[in-house]
């Protein structure tokens, strides 16, 4: 058999097979990821546009800014909820930041996704 590098030796039913395997499992693909470090955001004006005070609300936030593209950093930052209505209790949230250029965007496409608690108000005139 000759010396040929891993896989190419193959019959060509198997190799079709693994191919169509990594296909399935994504491996190899190259995916747009728009979560990025706050570093990377470094000497650009940045908006806070939502801020989600539980883990599975701030995991559809990432899901939904991922699916449309926008480029967002996540900060842990004080949340204050009240209980009952009327006691104030501090927990920690997840703050998200885009590029001040992006934040009228993002916060249209949150707003649509059904986002209204955590959404932060652009209050510039």
């Amino acid at each position: 058999m000759p010396n040929c590098p891993a896989g190419l030796d193959e019959d060509p039913q198997h190799l079709a097979l693994r191919i169509e395997a990594r296909r399935r499992l994504g491996v190899g693909q190259i995916r747009a990821m728009a979560k990025v470090d706050i570093e990377a955001f470094w000497g650009k004006e940045v908006t806070r546009v939502y801020i989600a005070g539980k883990l599975g609300e701030a995991k559809q936030v990432e899901s939904t800014l991922t699916e449309n593209g926008i480029d967002y950093a996540v900060e842990v930052e004080p949340f204050v909820t009240l209980i009952l209505g009327i006691l104030p209790s501090e927990y920690a949230g997840a703050g998200f930041y885009v590029l001040s250029e992006q934040a009228a965007l993002a916060r249209s496409i949150l707003l649509a996704a059904g986002f209204t608690a955590g959404i932060e108000v652009d209050c510039r005139g």
